[in-house]
């Protein structure tokens, strides 16, 4: 076992692509995902105003959004086509429209509209203009309804725009950024991707050059399959462990996302992860017949994964069977696992499911991966064999020849 693990050590530092992806990749590309969604929330999102009511009601709208944090009135039109035009130039995100009637129909008591037209190509552009412009408008109805009140006192007033008090307090993602809800996630799915591409890679690369004849003398017995299996996945662990370390808990502190996970607990949920991905990939190598097949295999699925987890997307809208396929991939309940404890404070006592379900993943791809070096082995002992018999019978014929 120590042999495997140091010839697979040896090729893993002189293939240059597998060094890629289990060193430089999970080092350099967190920090970049990180980064890009530092901010967390948008600010300033531009806006085009169409303003045919030139009213005082309508130009105190107007400054109150873009008084806010959020949007920036950054257009005046005189139609909506003049907007639309704006749009799709991406100058603006938006368009606020207030009819002629705006203050009009406020004077008399009726209901007035602001219609709101959002670039949905972006949600978060889209989060924040609607948000803002509904907090505005309720802000501005609250005053309206207080001067038409016959309140004396400002307690009254207070029981009428508001008879049922309430606090809003934001759990979890304190920061309501796009960050700390979608950057846990994206960091579990980096480590089991670049193992993934690391471990497809390396086989790629092992059937290229044949490599796969060094595995016979270590598994000349029953069990030695296990002692090749475990080789290979004490060298990966090796490696992945001080990655795991550094993608979990160095990453989100350097930008500041939410971290509340303690060291038991997160040696308790990688470790079965960690293990799952290699016992995983170590399955899937035997479909890796060429270095370039594990890019296409691999890297497209990323997307897919990451709305499977029911992180970016909610999983109640998930389709039943799409939620069972999910189930065969680590980072299913790695993911689901992480996040309760890096971002809502559990213990590994409250992800018991997401525990179990990696142990029970590493048994079976552990199982799977012994079938499959099984089949790999005597196939390779089989082709060498039938080489040598016609070797030899080669070597008898001339010999024929020659007496």
């Amino acid at each position: 076992m120590i042999y495997i693990w140091w010839m697979e050590m040896k090729n893993i530092i002189k293939d240059e692509g597998v060094l890629i992806f289990f060193i430089l990749v999970p080092l350099l590309y967190p920090l970049l995902y990180s980064w890009i969604y530092n901010n967390e929330v948008v600010r300033n999102v531009p806006v085009a105003i169409v303003d045919k009511s030139h009213s005082a009601s309508s130009r105190e709208f107007i400054r109150k959004v873009d008084a806010s944090p959020d949007v920036k009135v950054a257009y005046y039109c005189n139609s909506l086509n003049e907007a639309q035009n704006l749009i799709g130039q991406q100058k603006v995100k938006g368009v606020m429209y207030f009819p002629s009637d705006f203050e009009t129909l406020i004077g008399r008591g009726e209901q007035a509209h602001v219609s709101v037209y959002c670039d949905m190509s972006l949600m978060l552009t889209y989060k924040a203009i609607y948000q803002t412009a509904t907090a505005v408008s309720m802000d501005m109805g609250r005053r309206i309804q207080i001067s038409k009140s016959n309140s004396f006192t400002s307690r009254d007033e207070e029981i009428s725009t508001q008879p049922l008090a309430f606090e809003e307090v934001e759990i979890f993602n304190s920061t309501g950024g796009y960050g700390n809800a979608i950057i846990p996630s994206v960091l579990l799915l980096i480590l089991q991707q670049t193992l993934l591409l690391g471990i497809g890679l390396s086989a790629g690369t092992a059937r290229e050059n044949n490599r796969f004849n060094n595995l016979i003398p270590a598994s000349s017995h029953f069990d030695g399959v296990f002692r090749v299996i475990l080789g290979k996945a004490m060298c990966y662990l090796m490696i992945y462990a001080v990655m795991g370390a550094y993608i979990t808990l160095c990453v989100p502190r350097f930008f500041g996302f939410t971290s509340m996970i303690s060291g038991t607990d997160l040696i308790g949920l990688m470790t079965p992860f960690i293990l799952s991905c290699i016992f995983f990939g170590m399955m899937l190598s035997c479909l890796v017949r060429y270095r370039e097949n594990v890019m296409l295999l691999v890297v497209f699925t990323s997307i897919p994964l990451l709305f499977l987890t029911g992180i970016s997307w909610p999983q109640s809208n998930i389709p039943g069977y799409w939620q069972g396929f999910s189930w065969l991939f680590p980072s299913t309940f790695g993911v689901k696992g992480f996040l309760r404890l890096s971002s809502m404070g559990a213990t590994l006592h409250d992800i018991t499911t997401e525990y179990r379900a990696l142990w029970i993943q590493v048994g079976v791809y552990f199982i799977a991966t012994y079938m499959v070096y099984n089949y790999q082995i005597y196939k390779t002992r089989k082709t060498l064999r039938d080489h040598v018999n016609m070797m030899l019978e080669k070597i008898k014929r001339e010999r024929a020849k020659k007496g």
